[in-house]
């Protein structure tokens, strides 16, 4: 049996003070001062924490906001004194998408390197929109053989990047095709660009050395190259060449062919040429691996078709960061339209031919899980990286803007440790998830959409024939 893939962690405690969710208003005017205050009683010792935290306060507006939300203190002050509140600036986190408990879950699992766990079952909404429409099968947690991280079998997750054979031809007893080029990294997640509408910081070198410790791939647009590694980084760039995959930029300079020959993936963005260029690069270098990234729109299941019979072997499908097909008033989700791309690919027989990375939304573990489930072989994401840094997703983020976060002065030992705990946290809790639906290998889970079960063709099932259909046709 191999080696288990494991990410060592150590907690790394966050450089600011916490946005928490929860304070206690208290109304000490008509306090009785009870000698079993129900202060001293918190389980979790915020009030003590309160005062040490005020005797060194520096800012008015930073006030103290640990409150768990037990109401605890709430429903036994004899005199109605503490009433819960919620923290304004909480609110003001992130948006419709990358919502206020999204980025608190992050930030949590960057520092601990853990499972987050609300410790009173699942409080949230019971259905939604996205991927939250969406629920895994759990049927097999109580199996305690495949319970997860704490089962004794293993769990894989590692998954292949490349092209299958659809079949094999022998003549004289020897393969007649040569087998494509093909490699593997240890978790179905890369580390994609980084985005337009969050351009700032320049965080590449800290992306370069986290997806180095946790041999995955991060993808580095190549008109950034090399002015965005530190000095001890191009010192020793070959070690980091494997873990880099260059967006070959039209508008940026080539990449030298020396270095290009120690990578394993390259991607291109897609074009009328793209097909022209693919070959180009295959016929220079025989064992990289070649990606098209293709726009999630109204196109891009004809496209994607398209480019498979041509022969591309990784196809990387992106819609924009919260999830949404592109230049759309009333836009599909991704995972309704990573489900089409896999299922028209099965009818077509190329399923097998084509490595399908989707991009776009993924936020959370789950949702790796669940993209997985609807028909992708790997996600992309960068915007959890850049929360782990305990970014607040402003909406007006750019360069020479005050940033509340302090990302244009992060330490590059933080941001690496910080990185490297969310995706040890992604890892474990992907385990925990395939331990409780049975499955031993990621490659398996892909596409078995009778894993999970959909809100829609629930609603449809149950409801349709009383009150009509809202699916799409």
């Amino acid at each position: 049996m191999p080696d288990k893939y494991h990410i060592k962690t150590t907690p790394v405690p966050p450089r600011l003070q916490r946005v928490g969710k929860f304070g206690i208003v208290d109304w000490r005017e008509d306090c009785a001062r009870c000698h079993n205050c129900v202060k001293k009683a918190c389980v979790y010792d915020r009030y003590r924490q309160e005062t040490e935290y005020i005797k060194n306060l520096d800012e008015v507006n930073t006030l103290f906001f640990e409150c768990m939300g037990c109401f605890s203190c709430v429903q036994n002050c004899t005199k109605g004194l503490l009433c819960l509140t919620i923290n304004s600036e909480y609110e003001r986190l992130g948006n419709h998408y990358w919502t206020p408990e999204i980025i608190q879950t992050t930030w949590t699992q960057a520092e601990t390197a853990s499972v987050p766990v609300s410790g009173a079952g699942y409080r949230g909404k019971f259905s939604g929109a996205g991927f939250d429409s969406m629920w895994t099968d759990m049927s097999e947690i109580v199996r305690p053989t495949r319970d997860g991280i704490h089962g004794r079998e293993y769990i894989s997750t590692y998954v292949d990047i490349g092209k299958n054979l659809s079949f094999l031809s022998f003549e004289d007893k020897k393969k007649k095709y040569k087998t494509p080029p093909q490699f593997f990294i240890p978790l179905p997640l890369i580390i994609d660009m980084s985005l337009k509408e969050f351009s700032f910081p320049n965080l590449e070198h800290i992306i370069i050395e986290t997806a180095h410790i946790t041999d995955l791939i991060s993808i580095i647009d190549s008109i950034k190259w090399p002015d965005c590694l530190e000095s001890s980084q191009k010192n020793n760039i070959e070690k980091y060449l494997p873990n880099i995959a260059f967006y070959l930029n039209p508008d940026a300079p080539e990449i030298p062919a020396e270095m290009l020959n120690k990578t394993r993936l390259v991607e291109i963005p897609d074009s009328e040429e793209v097909l022209i260029q693919f070959q180009e690069i295959k016929n220079k270098f025989s064992n990289l691996i070649v990606s098209v990234r293709v726009e999630l729109d109204k196109n891009c299941l004809k496209r994607v078709q398209e480019l498979t019979d041509a022969g591309v072997e990784v196809i990387h499908a992106v819609a924009d960061y919260n999830g949404d097909e592109k230049r759309e008033e009333k836009p599909r989700f991704i995972k309704d339209m990573i489900r089409d791309i896999h299922i028209s690919l099965i009818k077509s027989g190329k399923r097998d031919e084509v490595t399908l990375i989707a991009g776009g939304g993924i936020a959370l573990a789950e949702h790796m899980a669940k993209a997985i489930i609807c028909g992708a072989d790997i996600v992309s994401t960068h915007l959890p990286l850049m929360l782990a840094l305990e970014c607040r997703l402003c909406s007006n983020c750019k360069a020479n803007s005050i940033c509340p976060a302090e990302l244009d002065n992060v330490e590059f030992n933080y941001g690496v440790g910080r990185m490297r705990n969310l995706i040890a946290a992604w890892h474990l809790q992907l385990i925990e998830v395939m331990g409780a639906m049975g499955m031993r290998e990621v490659r398996r889970l892909r596409g078995d959409v009778g894993r999970a079960m959909f809100y829609e063709d629930l609603e449809e099932e149950i409801f349709g024939s009383v009150f009509g259909t809202r699916k799409r046709a």
